[in-house]
C-alpha cells in the first residue's frame, strides 16, 4: 500500500447516512441491508453530527449490568461507578431514535489525507470508520477498514 495514496483514491463515495430523528430499527435496518458497520449522521445541512456503529445498536440490544451493591452495618449501598454505567446502558436500551445511539466523538479526515496517515491512526485508536470531509466539513466519503484491506489486497 503505498503510504502517500491519498484517501479520496479508496474510500467509499456513495455513502449511506442517516438522521438523528430515524427510529433505531430502521438504522438497523439499513445497515443490515447495505452490509456495513457504520453510518453517518448528518444534519440538514449534511454536516456530520455522529456516527452510528453496529457496535453501538449492539451495546442497545444488550443485557444490563446490575450495579453491585455492599451492605453495610444493615444499610445497602451501590458502588457508584458500576450505578453510573447502568444508568447509561438503561438510557441507550430504551433510546428511540439514531440521535439517542450515536457517538459523537469519532474520527474524521479529509480526502486528499494520505492512506497511510489515516491507516495508522485507524488502528492506533482501534477506528474502523472514518467519515471523510472536505474542507468546508461536508461528507464526501467514507473510509472502513475494509477499503484499506482491499486496497492493500489489490498492491500485493
Amino acid at each position: 500500500m503505498p503510504t502517500t495514496t491519498p484517501v479520496r483514491d479508496v474510500m467509499t463515495a456513495t455513502v449511506i447516512t442517516l438522521r438523528p430523528e430515524q427510529p433505531f430499527g430502521e438504522a438497523a435496518d439499513l445497515l443490515a441491508e447495505h452490509r456495513i458497520g457504520a453510518a453517518p449522521v448528518v444534519d440538514g445541512d449534511h454536516q456530520v453530527i455522529g456516527l452510528l456503529r453496529d457496535e453501538d445498536l449492539i451495546v442497545s440490544e444488550a443485557n444490563l449490568h446490575a450495579p453491585t451493591w455492599f451492605n453495610f452495618l444493615g444499610a445497602e449501598f451501590p458502588f457508584p461507578r458500576q450505578t453510573k454505567r447502568f444508568e447509561g446502558e438503561l438510557r441507550r436500551m430504551v433510546a428511540a431514535n439514531v440521535g439517542d445511539l450515536m457517538t459523537t466523538d469519532f474520527e474524521t479526515c479529509g480526502p486528499d489525507d494520505t492512506l497511510g496517515t489515516v491507516a495508522a491512526r485507524m488502528h492506533d485508536r482501534d477506528v474502523t470508520h472514518i467519515p471523510v470531509l472536505d474542507a468546508s466539513g461536508h461528507l464526501v466519503g467514507i473510509l472502513a477498514r475494509g477499503d484499506v484491506v482491499r486496497r492493500v489486497a489489490a498492491d500485493q
